[in-house]
C-alpha cells in the first residue's frame, strides 16, 4: 500500500523558472523543502495526477524517485510574492497540490559525466515506455544528480493518453514510440 503523506506549504521560497508549469520551492510544516507542482498550471490537475501515479509506480519497483507528498496550500501565501504572474498561480492552486521532496545541491544529469549502471538505466527506460513518459529526452532528461545517485524527477507529463482520454482504444493498441528518443536508451 503506497502512504502519501499530507503537508501544509509555510513559506513560498522561490520559483524555479524551468519546464512549462512554473514549479516552487516551498517550506512546509515538516521543515521540508518541496519542489511544489502547481494544480492550478497550464497543464492542470491531470499533470499531477501523472506525477502522482508515475512517480509512486516508480518509487514501488524500487526506482530512485523522491518522496512524493500531498501539499495544502493556502492563498494567503501569494501576498508576499512580487511577482503577479506567481500570485495569480498560487491563488488558482489553493488547496491540495503534489510535491517532490527538494534536493538541495543536486545538478541536471549529463550523459557525458556520469554514467549509471546499465541495469539502472535499463529499468528506468522500461518504466518510462510503461508510464509513456514522453519527456525524459536528451533535450529534457528530467533526471538529477545527488550525492552520486541519479534521482528521477517530473512525471507530469507521463501517462499522456489521459489528457484525450475518448482515444484511449486507439492508444491502448500502439506501442509507445516516443521511448526512442530516450535520454538513457543507448
Amino acid at each position: 500500500m503506497i502512504n502519501v503523506r499530507t503537508v501544509t506549504a509555510s513559506r513560498y521560497v522561490t520559483p524555479l523558472r524551468e519546464g512549462g508549469s512554473l514549479p516552487a520551492i516551498i517550506e512546509a510544516d515538516d521543515d521540508g523543502l518541496y519542489v511544489l507542482k502547481f494544480r492550478g498550471a497550464g497543464q492542470g490537475p491531470k499533470a499531477l495526477v501523472a506525477e502522482l501515479l508515475a512517480g509512486e509506480i516508480g518509487r514501488a519497483v524500487g526506482l530512485p524517485v523522491p518522496e512524493i507528498v500531498f501539499v495544502e496550500l493556502s492563498a494567503e501565501l501569494a501576498r508576499t510574492e512580487p511577482d503577479a504572474e506567481i500570485q495569480s498561480l498560487i491563488g488558482a492552486s489553493a488547496g491540495l497540490n503534489v510535491a517532490l521532496d527538494y534536493l538541495p545541491g543536486s545538478v541536471t544529469f549529463d550523459p557525458l559525466v556520469f554514467v549509471p549502471e546499465a541495469r539502472l538505466a535499463s529499468a528506468i527506460v522500461w518504466f518510462d515506455a510503461f508510464v509513456c513518459n514522453v519527456d525524459r529526452t536528451a533535450r529534457n532528461v528530467n533526471m538529477l544528480i545527488w550525492h552520486r545517485r541519479l534521482w528521477l524527477i517530473d512525471h507530469g507529463a507521463s501517462l499522456y493518453f489521459h489528457h484525450s482520454w475518448n482515444s484511449r482504444d486507439q492508444h491502448a493498441t500502439k506501442p509507445f514510440t516516443l521511448i526512442k528518443d530516450h535520454a538513457l536508451l543507448k
